[in-house]
């Protein structure tokens, strides 16, 4: 029985934030806890609080073993692009695209 937690609307985009979830995608809880700790991205944080969570929802639902926890599935989807502009030289604008991520974290027992 797995449970799965989820982030949205992170203000990273979603090809920054791969980089961290590709790191413990198939390990334990607290491999996986551990890596997002000492991990020096942006998203490293949001990540660790993300998984925290997962384990709680595991501990709520009651039926798991907290210490036999891994990381079944991660991904990381883009969510809605922030449009917005900025001036440029002779009245010009040019877009800017203020992205955002979907994480989504499965965790199972083994």
């Amino acid at each position: 029985m797995a449970v799965e937690a989820k982030l949205r609307y992170a203000r990273i985009s979603p090809r920054k934030a791969r980089k961290v979830v590709d790191l413990i995608r198939g390990k334990s809880l607290d491999q996986a806890l551990q890596i997002t700790l000492f991990t020096q991205r942006a998203i490293a944080a949001p990540l660790h609080k993300l998984l925290k969570s997962a384990m709680a929802n595991a501990d709520q639902q009651g039926s798991m073993d907290l210490d036999n926890l891994y990381v079944k599935t991660a991904t990381v989807d883009p969510g809605p692009t922030l449009k917005r502009i900025i001036p440029r030289a002779q009245g010009r604008a040019t877009p800017i695209r203020k992205r955002t991520s979907t994480i989504k974290i499965v965790l199972d027992e083994r």
